[in-house]
């Protein structure tokens, strides 16, 4: 008896440990935290720093760990950190929260500002699809089931390749090898530039429409998700809001979610185990792939 109450304080104060370090520390420590509560039962990193592209970029690849003769739908997942921070590694809980599903799924680096502005970081994750498409069934992945998803800057390169058929195909990649797209609190129509990451990431390129991703909102879309926060301050709701109403004027699918009381990062967060409570981030995401892909 007392062992059991030793590990469940034990575990109480880990949870709460956690929900103090989880909003003031980097994804990274994050991630850690998610390994400790389980977050990678029955997943693997199958590949680490792998090569892709021409800049030098790497990417890690989740799955799960049990073998399946079955070719499993695959996820590209961009992180965010307002395109000057962030990398693959500190975004392993999102890898392992989609692989505990059932997918495979790559996590690309990208470069950022400032050794780099618009579009370098949308090149990137057009070169990390087309690494998919070409070497993912080496994983167990199904190179004709390809999702992107992203958090913050991430969604909106996700988005971006998702609705502008340019990126993809100067890649390399037919724009219709992607067959769904999901955007947590990425920003979407955020022109004129009025922050000093946007004004850093986007301002120098000579028509600002391009870094819009409801620029290029067309009928024919990949059916998404887009899911935004009331208490996102970062990323304000109407960016979720407005694309999604272009999409529909369009007659593009699209689906939508606004999760009370969360904050930009709550969003991400509750990819986590530690803090699946706060909001079915995961289960909306995953319940929606199936119905898309």
């Amino acid at each position: 008896m007392k062992k059991r109450v030793a590990a469940f304080i034990a575990i109480a104060l880990l949870l709460v440990f956690a929900g103090v370090i989880a909003f003031t520390s980097p994804p990274k420590l994050l991630s850690v935290i998610d390994g400790f509560a389980g977050g990678g039962s029955g997943t693997q990193r199958a590949g680490t720093a792998v090569a892709f592209g021409k800049h030098g970029q790497t990417l890690d690849v989740w799955r799960p760990a049990e073998q399946s003769a079955k070719q499993r739908p695959v996820i590209v997942f961009f992180h965010g950190g307002g395109w000057v921070k962030g990398d693959r590694d500190a975004y392993a809980f999102v890898g392992r929260a989609f692989a505990s599903r059932g997918y495979t799924v790559v996590i690309p680096d990208y470069r950022k500002v400032p050794d780099v502005r618009f579009p370098a970081f949308i090149e990137d994750g057009a070169e990390a699809v087309r690494w998919t498409r070409d070497n993912i069934a080496q994983f167990g992945g199904d190179p004709d089931r390809i999702a992107l998803a992203g958090h913050s800057a991430g969604a909106h390169t996700a988005v971006t390749l998702a609705l502008d058929p340019r990126w993809l195909t100067a890649a390399g990649v037919e724009p219709g090898a992607i067959k769904a797209a999901i955007g947590l609190s990425g920003p979407y129509d955020f022109y004129p530039f009025d922050k000093k990451r946007s004004i850093d990431a986007m301002s120098q390129w000579p028509e600002p429409r391009d870094t819009q991703p409801i620029a290029f909102a067309r009928a024919d879309a990949p059916p998404m998700l887009l899911v935004t926060s009331s208490k996102d301050t970062v990323v304000r709701p109407y960016n979720t809001e407005n694309l999604a109403a272009k999409l529909r004027e369009l007659g593009a699918p699209v689906q939508t979610e606004n999760y009370e009381g969360l904050s930009h990062e709550d969003v991400v967060v509750a990819l986590s185990k530690p803090f699946r409570g706060k909001a079915p981030v995961l289960d909306r995401s995953v319940t929606f792939l199936e119905q898309a892909m």
